[in-house]
């Protein structure tokens, strides 16, 4: 308001030496002291020109016109015969601006502040602003509880009409929270009323949450909690009466004080639906949360609300309305809701239009869109499309809006802006885990193979047990309707004693190609065709004698398989990583068709589930099962008088066998030790030694797990990169066809399921997906073991990114 004044007074002045002249008809317009500005850009806000006639109210406008542009320190108007001189000074230009001493805002924060204040670099400058700033900042600081902040600005003139801006923050430290008190309750003691609270008085976590630095917006936020919680809880008329927050005289503690007053528990009378309600009233009604005769509960009405608009904005009620209004009794203590309902028009969306694509096709995300142009508006369709859009992978952030169609009261248009990310990478990486040592690994992949949504991947990996190399490739709209086609070759050298199970080598090529095909939005089956060939390398005096017996009946030692595989999917989860909710179930059957070395099917299903426990707790639960066998059993080549002969050569192969234990597995035992084990000499090295057992796998395997997934300490925001989980694992490998009865070297477990061979284990894992892939370490203690199980109580991985 000063500013304003102060502008007006300037121009008073100023117009008074406008007035000096008389009228007079202006033949031309000359400009002077411009040296940044165009001469066109005054000629734009001047409000005459060339053969108008300039009487002194006129001469008054202009210069009042060409101060409020915010250009010009000084406005004079002359005239020369009949030539209108403008002689104008202009205002310095802000060539730099620097902020010191900031921690708790951030700069970038700061600059776009003072930017919509009209202090920016590159904009004229104005002392007046400066000034503007100056207090718009500790006012800020004030919110943020530092009372003792000190911010001094100051300008430096520079040639050529030029200045730097400093601005100098003394933030000082927070004032903390001294003494909380709420006045006036009697049911709830205050530790239960102030559990959610942000603010709290210095507690032994204050350290890294903050909770007793004051704020008046955490306050505000505290005291709508504090109203929640008993309205929620049936009192409709609880009410905060007054807040008294002090300061100590060095600004360093506070003391608040909330007088509230609770009132009484009210229940619901009755449920009224009024006005235009669409649906059919019994429909609507299912969509009410809260019931007559229900404790009233302003968190059910306000459920009620969403559901009942949720429902009217997927069938084109855009812009529905609900209104609860309730009448309270406070002699019988009852109040009765009445949901007002406003659909507005049914609307449709005319265009749908892409903006941030520069790299992606339309086409590639314009199919990924559930909600169509010239159909009903649909909320549900929105969200949808979103999560699809977000689960490319093509782009950082995706945001979705729906402006009015302009002139139109029933349609709108579907804008979505998109931010693209490097979708092509190379990447040349190193981790580490106990099991696979040093990984190496060298990959290009391009998931958006030239803007068209078709994914290329060429990767090498190399780790102690391991060689791997693959090419793939997948198009995943083979057809309109989503189908997908892939391919993917590779050659895989695997040491199999560095897994810590059975010593062998394998040498694997294999080619494969596979079908996605969607059913619904959640659920898809995949078909996939392959063939591979496998050589099998035995080590003498390493390689179990059950394995050496069963390649020497079979007389192969190269295994070549014609394989199918059939799968199918169903996930709801609402994200890929970290997810809070939903489900994710899975069943698969891989079967190597008539004709391989070893006719066998393998099976597997999964189901895993999320529940939101509370904002802060997610419960999740899975569940794996895993079986195999042989179809048809292969005919063995060695006489019965053979002492490598085994009558049996049936059952899953043993390089397809199941294994059990590990990071990922059931925590707290050795990777892959679980199940049926081979001793090479059980009078030496006993089975009770864990060091003498050499796993072997099983054909069946059942492993399930619960988690209670908890806030990641230390971290103040929601972040889906980290997850923390207290776990419970379950589980075992059974079922081994190389052992029999009269082999004393496999352990018990090699037949059917038997619980009692179950174990189990409990403790705390760590999850991160940090920049070099993610790094999983858990502090595991086994509960149910038995003797020479092999166990550890810290395991970690880091580094696998693929």
């Amino acid at each position: 308001m000063k500013r304003i004044a102060a502008l007006f007074l300037l121009a008073w002045f100023t117009a008074q030496d406008a007035l000096a002249f008389d009228a007079f008809t202006i033949s031309d317009i000359r400009v002077e002291g411009l040296s940044r500005i165009a001469p066109g850009t005054v000629f734009t806000y001047l409000p005459v020109e060339k053969g108008d006639s300039l009487t002194p109210d006129r001469a008054d406008q202009a210069i009042r016109a060409l101060y409020k542009t915010g250009f010009f320190n000084d406005v004079q108007l002359a005239r020369q015969g009949d030539i209108l001189v403008v002689t104008v000074k202009e205002r310095p230009q802000i060539t730099k601006i620097a902020i010191r001493g900031n921690k708790d805002l951030k700069e970038d924060d700061l600059l776009k502040g003072l930017k919509g204040i009209g202090l920016a670099q590159g904009e004229a400058f104005d002392d007046l602003k400066l000034n503007e700033v100056q207090g718009e900042l500790i006012r800020q600081y004030y919110n943020r509880g530092k009372y003792n902040v000190s911010v001094k600005t100051t300008k430096v003139n520079l040639d050529r009409n030029r200045v730097e801006v400093a601005i100098n923050i003394a933030e000082g430290k927070a004032a903390k929270i001294k003494h909380l008190n709420i006045v006036g309750n009697s049911v709830y003691p205050d530790r239960q009323i102030e559990d959610d609270f942000e603010s709290s008085t210095t507690n032994w976590t204050s350290w890294y949450s903050k909770d007793d630095q004051y704020s008046r917006e955490k306050l505000s936020g505290d005291l709508e909690k504090l109203q929640s919680y008993y309205m929620d809880r049936g009192y409709a008329d609880f009410a905060v009466d007054s807040t008294q927050v002090g300061i100590s005289p060095d600004k360093r503690k506070m003391f608040v004080t909330a007088n509230i007053k609770e009132g009484e528990i009210y229940n619901v009378s009755d449920i009224k639906l009024t006005g235009a309600l669409i649906l059919k009233e019994e429909d609507v009604r299912k969509l009410v949360r809260i019931q007559p005769n229900d404790v009233f509960s302003r968190k059910k009405v306000e459920q009620s609300v969403d559901a009942i608009t949720s429902t009217l904005s997927n069938i084109g009620y855009a812009f529905a309305e609900v209104q609860p209004i309730p009448t309270i009794d406070k002699d019988k203590r009852l109040v009765s809701l009445n949901f007002f309902i406003n659909p507005g028009k049914r609307v449709y969306v005319r265009n749908v239009v892409f903006k941030g694509n520069l790299h992606t096709e339309d086409e590639v995300v314009r199919r990924e869109m559930r909600q169509l142009e010239g159909a009903w508006y649909s909320q549900a369709a929105i969200d949808r499309s979103k999560i699809r859009l977000q689960r490319l992978g093509f782009f950082k952030t995706v945001v979705i809006d729906t402006p009015k169609v302009p002139g139109t009261d029933d349609q709108v248009d579907v804008t979505v802006a998109l931010e693209e990310q490097n979708s092509g990478q190379f990447q040349f990486g190193l981790g580490y885990s106990q099991l696979q040592g040093i990984i190496a690994q060298v990959a290009v992949t391009q998931n958006n193979f030239f803007g068209t949504g078709d994914r290329v991947s060429v990767s090498a990996q190399q780790s102690k047990y391991q060689k791997r190399y693959q090419l793939s490739y997948f198009e995943p709209y083979l057809t309109d309707d989503g189908i997908g086609i892939g391919y993917d070759i590779q050659h895989t050298e695997l040491d199999a004693s560095e897994l810590n199970i059975a010593s062998y080598l394998t040498n694997t090529d294999a080619f494969d190609i596979y079908l996605g095909i969607p059913i619904s939005e959640s659920d898809a089956v995949n078909v996939q065709m392959g063939i591979s060939k496998t050589g099998i390398n035995t080590i003498p005096g390493f390689t179990p004698q059950p394995i050496v017996n069963y390649i020497d009946n079979l007389g192969h030692h190269t295994f070549h398989a014609w394989n199918m595989q059939v799968s199918w999917s169903h996930d709801t989860r609402n994200r890929y990583w970290n997810p809070t909710r939903g489900s994710l179930q899975s069943v698969s059957l891989e079967v190597t068709l008539p004709g391989s070395t070893v006719e066998y099917y393998k099976f597997n299903y999964r189901f895993a589930q999320y529940l939101r426990m509370t904002d802060s707790l997610t419960f999740y639960g899975h569940f794996n099962v895993g079986y195999g066998d042989t179809y048809k059993d292969p005919k063995g080549v060695l006489p019965p008088d053979h002492p490598n002969y085994a009558a049996n050569i049936g059952g899953l192969p043993f390089f397809e066998n199941f294994y059990a234990g590990g990071v990922a597995d059931v925590r707290g035992f050795r990777d892959n030790t679980l199940g049926p084990f081979y001793v090479i000499d059980p009078l030496s090295c006993p089975a009770s030694n864990s060091n003498c057992r050499l796993p072997i796998g099983g054909s069946l395997k059942t492993v399930a797990s619960a988690e209670v997934i908890i806030p990641t300490p230390f971290v103040k925001e929601a972040d889906d990169s980290t997850r923390v989980s207290l776990f419970l694992d379950v589980g075992n490998v059974f079922r081994n066809n190389l052992c029999t009865t009269s082999q004393l070297s496999c352990n018990n477990s090699s037949s059917s399921f038997s619980a009692s061979e179950l174990r189990a284990s409990a403790g705390v894992s760590f999850t991160w997906r940090a920049p070099v892939g993610p790094i999983v370490i858990n502090l595991a203690r086994p509960i149910r073991k038995k003797e020479g199980d092999d166990t550890e109580v810290i395991q970690f991985t880091f580094g696998n990114t693929f």
